[in-house]
């Protein structure tokens, strides 16, 4: 597969839970990848807003799929740390946008900023997340790579 192909599946094939959580990959490459998700009121917290756990969930999505873009054959990823600034709410009804930018690709970590934001285009939270990047043989680990 070249670049773009495995882009695209990596983009197309989302686990079970990016789906329940309403998660669309619009575009994604090497170096960024874009997607958005509903705000939905089975994804509200007690004030009635979008829950940091959904954001977190979507950041987290967006920055494990670029991270897979950029595997080698036989290699798995697996996020070892995140860290999320929640800035502004995300009303429900809103549609949340996000942009993963890689700051680090390496050979046994990555790392990948998501900047989220809502329809107003300002800025509700940015994630910083560390990828692990393992091996992987019938789908059980190895370790680091």
């Amino acid at each position: 597969m070249d670049d773009l192909e495995i882009a695209a599946h990596a983009a197309a094939e989302q686990p079970e839970f990016s789906r329940f959580l309403g998660i669309r990959i619009l575009r994604a490459n090497a170096d960024e990848v874009i997607g958005d998700m509903p705000a939905t009121g089975n994804l509200a917290n007690r004030n009635g807003v979008l829950h940091g756990g959904a954001i977190m969930g979507f950041a987290d999505n967006l920055g494990g799929t670029a991270a897979t873009i950029n595997l080698g054959p036989g290699k798995a990823t697996t996020t070892i740390e995140s860290k999320t600034n929640f800035i502004r709410p995300i009303h429900i009804g809103d549609t949340v946008h996000g942009r993963a930018i890689a700051l680090h690709k390496g050979r046994t970590t990555m790392i990948w900023q998501t900047t989220i934001t809502r329809n107003d285009g300002k800025v509700a939270a940015i994630v910083t997340q560390t990828q692990m990047v393992m091996d992987w043989n019938d789908g059980r680990s190895t370790g680091p790579a």
